[in-house]
């Protein structure tokens, strides 16, 4: 081992004293955590901390001051999440939307940025949930670029959840052993935003000039319809887009992810009664019927061709031959060729004229692929550097799940997109958090945010 590795084990030794951790042995310990058993060396500690095994891995003593004060704020951080957990975003509730607009960008501003919210777009109104006149959220931009022309960093981070705003899971319930809770987008994604304000805050303690922009929208869980352009424009003003959405169930980085898309087949028949007109009435539902049965016959999972269609909608009784039928799908898919198959496939349904039965089908395939391009896999190597400097591992993997990283990359900015907290059962009652991972996935954030900003620590 080198002097300098030498110097610097030292160094971490007798700076990290802080709150005790369990797993040191492990190598999973956040920087600011002492081990419990005493067996373990002096040496030992300063390696397991710094990651230091591999001679190459290290972290500048700025970068360890960020990780030591990010660990401090242990307790700070869990009661940020119990506050946004709490505040019911899910539904469209424009009370707690606005509510955590408020929370979160008054924060920003305190730290320099500029404020500006971005009037939403219209969304199909044949998607479900579509209700004209309804509420639909504006997109906050919190801009503090310190008038830089490289090094930008767009953080992206969304307020709503999936969930009902109506329901009985509406707190952050923690286990009795302290290292899990439950909680209503405790993880998708309340976590990554309370992380991503305590990084910022942390770099400003610290002294570190990070050039950022935060947006904020309130509508990724149903397409980012409102907000697409908005993130679209701020790509082109940035050299690295960071997504907040939770990692993977075993903390893996996503490098890659498929494309997806909404569709609605609505067919027409014409009325009549069961009992007395039978013969005179043509059927919507057995006309959606056949569609379904065509739909079903479409998918090639080995190609990566996905479509599933959910709910469906027929006549209002059953003595009464239905005039209009809708099922509403969603696809997925690999590539664009493979979304120009899907969108040929299904606009073959359609029917022309006025004929009877008649099927229109309308579809807006709005999150492109995200494939593993050479600019993301090298922010991709970057994070996991930081990862390994601060003893935790970032492996590597790729879903079928879309997020707003899919819509940043494809305006041209190289994004990762589960720089998130850890934990699992996203969009179910069962949404739990790993509580250790608010301190672990701030600093690694934090500490990349230096990096990638050119006003950041050296790397």
């Amino acid at each position: 081992m080198s002097k300098a590795h030498t110097t610097l084990i030292a160094l971490t030794e007798s700076a990290y004293l802080g709150r005790e951790c369990k797993n040191l042995q492990h190598k999973t310990c956040p920087i600011g955590f002492k081990p419990r058993s005493k067996k373990i060396p002096p040496n030992a500690l300063g390696r397991a901390i710094l990651g230091l095994v591999d001679s190459r891995v290290t972290l500048t003593q700025q970068e360890q001051l960020i990780a030591q004060t990010i660990a401090s704020k242990a307790d700070a951080l869990l009661e940020d999440l119990i506050l946004h957990v709490g505040t019911k975003t899910g539904g469209f509730n424009e009370q707690g939307i606005e509510h955590t607009r408020e929370l979160l960008t008054s924060r920003l501003v305190a730290l320099g940025a500029k404020h500006t919210q971005v009037d939403p777009d219209p969304k199909p109104e044949w998607l479900l949930g579509g209700k004209p006149g309804g509420y639909m959220p504006t997109t906050s931009i919190c801009e503090r670029l310190n008038g830089a022309r490289s090094g930008r960093v767009l953080i992206a981070g969304h307020m709503d959840t999936v969930h009902d705003p109506a329901s009985d899971f509406n707190k952050l319930t923690i286990s009795d052993d302290g290292k899990t809770a439950l909680g209503p987008g405790c993880v998708d994604m309340k976590g990554g935003l309370v992380i991503a304000v305590a990084a910022l805050e942390a770099l400003e303690e610290c002294g570190v000039s990070a050039n950022w922009t935060f947006s904020l929208n309130a509508d990724e869980e149903t397409g980012t319809y409102h907000s697409a352009q908005a993130l679209r424009d701020q790509a082109k003003l940035h050299d690295f887009g960071l997504a907040l959405e939770p990692a993977m169930p075993g903390g893996e980085l996503v490098v890659e992810r498929m494309g997806a898309g909404q569709f609605m087949i609505e067919t027409f028949g014409k009325s009549a009664h069961v009992g007395r007109a039978f013969t005179d009435g043509i059927s919507a539902v057995t006309k959606l019927g056949e569609c379904l049965v065509a739909v079903g016959g479409m998918p090639d999972p080995q190609r990566g061709r996905i479509l599933n269609i959910g709910p469906l909608k027929g006549g209002p009784v059953t003595n009464g031959v239905p005039d209009h039928a809708q099922a509403w799908g969603n696809v997925r898919f690999p590539d664009q060729t493979i979304a120009d198959e899907i969108a040929t496939m299904l606009d073959a349904l359609n029917t022309s004229g006025d004929t009877l039965p008649g099927v229109k089908v309308h579809r807006s395939f709005n999150r492109p692929a995200k494939p593993l391009i050479p600019a993301t896999e090298s922010l991709a190597l970057q994070a996991r550097a930081v990862a390994e400097g601060l003893g935790q591992k970032l492996p590597f993997a790729k879903t079928g799940g879309v997020c707003d990283g899919n819509i940043l990359q494809q305006a041209g900015l190289p994004t990762i997109d589960t720089l998130g907290v850890r934990g699992g059962g996203l969009h179910t009652p069962d949404e739990w958090i790993e509580i250790p991972s608010l301190v672990e996935r701030c600093q690694l954030l934090a500490i990349l945010i230096a990096r990638l900003s050119a006003g950041g620590s050296e790397s």
